[in-house]
């Protein structure tokens, strides 16, 4: 029987979602929780990686099991079980050729910005930069993004080059509310690094030391040593996971 799990984790504790040898990921926190169970390992597929300190409020991932337990059973064995850090949300039983990565349609991560300094318990959650940022100005930036690109310039340069860089973003929206600056960012897929490099771009452009044009002219330089930002992972994260 194939669960199709739906997740929400608290990256501050974790060396993010895949297995490593530094421990302490989020997959493999729950395969443990799945082992246990099951008396035997079990493999859960994620729809893709979060990095260390990222969070998650809708990641998915899939899993078959020989238990036969009903969706209700399995989303309260596997709550009762993990850290409190991790939460299942929901759990769908589904058809056995259902993947978690490649059957994924699309995905939207949220980055949150915030100039308070004096709140020492938002710092885990959110970037802190006392700096003013011009929100039209990142508005305009955003809509450069939006569209179908080559995206070199804007991943890691360990990424194979073999692999291809063409995504397509639906949505780059810029909001301020108070302290915080609240990026949304939809797209059929992202590369390592994607979102984090284009918002801290765009917070370069907030602050005046980016321009409009120059933005542009990283985007189509198609270079992977072009663009030297990248925004701090704690302010990062993976909301929805479409199907």
């Amino acid at each position: 029987m194939r669960y199709k799990v739906t997740v929400a984790y608290d990256g501050s504790e974790y060396h993010g979602w895949q297995t490593q040898r530094k421990g302490n990921s989020i997959e493999e926190a729950i395969e443990k929780v799945l082992y246990t169970m099951h008396d035997s390992e079990v493999e859960i597929v994620g729809s893709g990686r979060t990095d260390s300190k990222v969070h998650a409020l809708g990641q998915v991932f899939h899993f078959d099991s020989s238990l036969g337990l009903s969706k209700e059973r399995m989303k309260e064995a596997l709550n009762a079980q993990l850290n409190r850090s991790i939460r299942i949300k929901t759990v769908e039983i589904v058809s056995d050729d259902f993947h978690a990565r490649f059957d994924a349609k699309g995905k939207r991560y949220e980055y949150f910005v915030s100039k308070d300094t004096s709140n020492p318990f938002i710092r885990k959650y959110m970037d802190i930069d006392y700096h003013p940022l011009a929100l039209k100005a990142m508005q305009e930036a955003a809509t450069i993004f939006v569209g179908t690109h080559d995206f070199t310039s804007f991943t890691s340069s360990k990424i194979d080059q073999r692999k291809g860089r063409i995504r397509t973003i639906t949505k780059f929206e810029v909001s301020q509310d108070g302290d915080v600056t609240h990026f949304v960012i939809e797209g059929d897929g992202f590369l390592r690094y994607m979102v984090r490099m284009m918002v801290q771009t765009i917070i370069m452009v907030g602050k005046g030391k980016v321009s409009i044009e120059e933005v542009e002219q990283m985007l189509l330089a198609k270079n992977k040593h072009t663009c030297k930002y990248k925004a701090n992972a704690c302010g990062l994260y993976l909301v929805e996971v479409k199907y």
